[in-house]
């Protein structure tokens, strides 16, 4: 049986994302274009926990005067929010797109990693032109919301 590691790099090979490897083989890079943005994502493998954490990094930081606004448009995207999560940090103000698997006691498959790979990088590509829209052209985290959701 392969290791989880093994699938979900052979996920990303068999689509033909470009991956590095970092952190001794647990972590790995690789970038995303979507119709609004290119973003880099990483992964991280916890193979002893059945684990598999996938981000898409939104690819500007949000300034400190912004965080505020932009933490709320982030909790109304994220009500309601299926699968994944956005997140940022207020130190910085790097938000990111979370998606993970935890197949303890089933099997990884190649199937899984692309169910929440696709899902983390549509979601990046549909809400990030709201982040951006509060973080630098003055909208408000409700229409932000409104315009990408239909409100």
């Amino acid at each position: 049986m392969s290791s989880m590691f093994e699938v979900v790099l052979g996920f990303f090979e068999e689509d033909g994302w470009p991956v590095e490897l970092l952190d001794q083989g647990t972590v790995f890079s690789t970038g995303f274009r979507g119709e609004s943005a290119r973003w880099a994502c990483m992964g991280r493998v916890r193979e002893g926990h059945s684990q598999f954490v996938f981000y898409s990094i939104c690819p500007v930081l949000v300034i400190e005067d912004k965080r505020a606004l932009i933490g709320e448009f982030i909790n109304r995207a994220n009500f309601g929010m299926l699968v994944g999560n956005f997140e940022m940090d207020y130190d910085d103000g790097e938000i990111r797109y979370k998606t993970s698997l935890d197949t303890d006691g089933a099997e990884c498959t190649k199937a899984l990693v692309k169910q929440i790979v696709v899902a983390n990088v549509l979601m990046m590509d549909r809400y990030l032109p709201g982040i951006m829209s509060v973080a630098f052209g003055g909208a408000s985290p409700v229409q932000a919301i409104a315009s990408i959701e239909g409100h």
